[in-house]
């Protein structure tokens, strides 16, 4: 037993005059692991392919196919249309079972080693607790990067993909691009006769419809002028990659001036206004955080605090932080599961291990929704919103295998 917990030898490459150099070329295999863990791992697999095909069955019937299937009988969406948009929410779902599934595998996999008493017979040749979950931790990592990596690049786009079928099969128009109501507000820093610098409105972008990088039925107002107001109106705008300025057809511009009142209008065909690229970006993120990549959530939050809303701000600053701590939970039920389940003489089936990981889960995420709301509300910072259940979940999952270990 001793020896199959041995790592293997790297291979070494001999050269001429009796140097060796390592073989990094050779790709690891399966069985160049460690026996022992090898075989926990296969004891880890079949749980937790089980558990997330369970938990995304549960999800996905409750989020998508009633709701789907309403939409068939009263609305008469296609059924090819409805199995077309329930493919593209399943990503998801998976990503909530990720987390869920890993915390029922571990307490399953482990709880069964330890009821037919082969965790004993590890410890009676002296392998410790600790080694007995770092197959768990491995597992548990890799199922962390995965959810990252869907809840980053492909849950966002099979989101809005889904959303652009389901309205196109029920006879809506609908553009990969576009928003209604665009709105984007700047402000730029002023000082002060007193030398305090505050944020100045300097300008607001409103459109009532955006299609295709075409802003419909624009208004813009120019408060950069102390002492003028300046109001553009125009039927389009539309970016000018080449000029690098707004190109605005078929409006009206008006100049105000404040000190005596009078007003002075002209009409134009075509008009190149001197302005930020920043309302098309505006216009073509996404409303919900949930449905933004880091990149585009980081943007957003850019524009908000040019915006000078801070709250909105805040609260997608947490909604980033929660996009990189949501995989982490992976990792605590992780350490959780495998440590309530290494416990000598532990024995849970697969109904009890499910009912346990509900209560663990449900538990979990009523503490990460009320530090979430704390964040948002700005009594905690967003990364320590977004973070102390992670903290707090891995504190504990040691805490429990430490018990374990005694």
């Amino acid at each position: 037993m001793k020896g199959a917990l041995l790592e293997k030898r790297p291979t070494w490459l001999q050269l001429p005059g009796g140097e060796r150099l390592r073989d990094w070329k050779r790709v690891p295999r399966w069985r160049d692991l460690p026996l022992l863990d090898r075989w926990l791992l296969q004891e880890l697999l079949g749980p937790l392919l089980f558990g997330i095909a369970a938990f995304t069955a549960v999800s996905l019937s409750v989020g998508a196919v009633f709701e789907l299937v309403r939409r068939v009988a009263e609305s008469g969406l296609p059924v090819m249309a409805a199995i077309q948009v329930l493919l593209l929410r399943l990503p998801s779902f998976l990503v909530l079972s990720f987390p869920m599934a890993t915390l029922m595998a571990t307490l399953l996999a482990y709880s069964r080693l330890s009821g037919s008493s082969e965790l004993t017979a590890l410890r009676s040749v002296g392998v410790s607790t600790r080694r007995m979950v770092l197959p768990a931790m491995a597992l548990a990592l890799v199922m962390t990067l995965l959810t990252f990596v869907f809840n980053d690049a492909i849950v966002p786009r099979a989101n809005l993909a889904a959303t652009n079928s389901l309205e196109r099969a029920l006879g809506k128009a609908i553009a990969t691009e576009q928003s209604d109501n665009a709105l984007y507000s700047r402000f730029t820093d002023v000082k002060l006769a007193n030398g305090e610098s505050v944020k100045w409105l300097t300008h607001i972008f409103h459109a009532r419809q955006f299609r295709k990088g075409v802003m419909l039925d624009v208004t813009l107002l120019d408060f950069s002028r102390h002492g003028y107001r300046q109001m553009l109106t125009a039927l389009t705008g539309k970016w000018n990659e080449k000029e690098g300025m707004w190109e605005f057809n078929k409006g009206r511009i008006t100049n105000i001036d404040v000190a005596s009142g009078t007003t002075t209008s002209a009409s134009f065909d075509r008009y190149l206004y001197p302005f930020t690229r920043d309302p098309i970006e505006v216009a073509q993120l996404p409303t919900d955080a949930s449905t933004m990549t880091v990149g585009q959530a980081l943007t957003a939050e850019r524009l908000l605090l040019e915006a000078n809303n801070t709250k909105e701000a805040r609260r997608l600053r947490v909604r980033i932080q929660e996009k990189f701590a949501f995989p982490a939970i992976c990792l605590v039920f992780g350490l959780i599961g495998s440590s309530l389940g290494v416990r000598p003489n532990s024995r849970t089936s697969r109904s009890q291990g499910f009912g346990i990981s509900v209560l663990l889960i449900f538990g979990y995420y009523l503490m990460s929704f009320i530090f979430s709301s704390l964040g948002i509300t700005g009594t905690l910072m967003p990364f320590l919103a977004a973070w102390l259940p992670v903290v707090i979940g891995l504190a504990g999952g040691l805490w429990l295998l430490r018990q374990a270990s005694r």
